[in-house]
């Protein structure tokens, strides 16, 4: 059968969104994506909205979505709860800066910790393994 966006094998489908084969088997696992029809004595069939779907899924974890954060995105996918969306993304964006403002600190004390490895003199003990026991 030819493989066209309308009849994709498995193994095309993963292809074409860009994951691998057990990818969609976890995520068809996880009720992210449909399990289509097995006719008899054939293989199943995906197609294209099947792979936009896909590509949905893995936009939304480059954005720091969580998959159980993108099942409620695609509940409410059908472009009618624009604010719920909106709720659930600022709720993202307020984690995102907390991550920030955390990698930050963590940044400013790992240079401090360096910066006094480097300027050490004499037989002194590491002040990075003496800061790290101390806590």
């Amino acid at each position: 059968m030819e493989n066209n966006l309308e009849n994709l094998s498995i193994g095309a489908f993963a292809k074409a969104g860009g994951v691998n084969v057990e990818t969609i088997r976890f995520y068809q696992h996880k009720g992210l994506l449909p399990v289509p029809n097995k006719p008899y004595g054939g293989i199943r069939r995906y197609s294209e909205v099947d792979v936009q779907r896909v590509r949905f899924i893995k936009s939304a974890q480059r954005l720091g979505f969580s998959l159980n954060e993108i099942s409620e995105l695609l509940r409410l996918e059908d472009g009618t709860h624009c604010n719920e969306v909106c709720y659930l993304t600022e709720i993202k964006l307020k984690d995102v800066r907390k991550k920030l403002e955390d990698l930050t600190r963590m940044e400013a004390v790992l240079s401090a910790l360096l910066c006094a490895c480097h300027t050490r003199k004499g037989n002194v003990s590491c002040p990075i393994i003496a800061s790290l026991q101390a806590d």
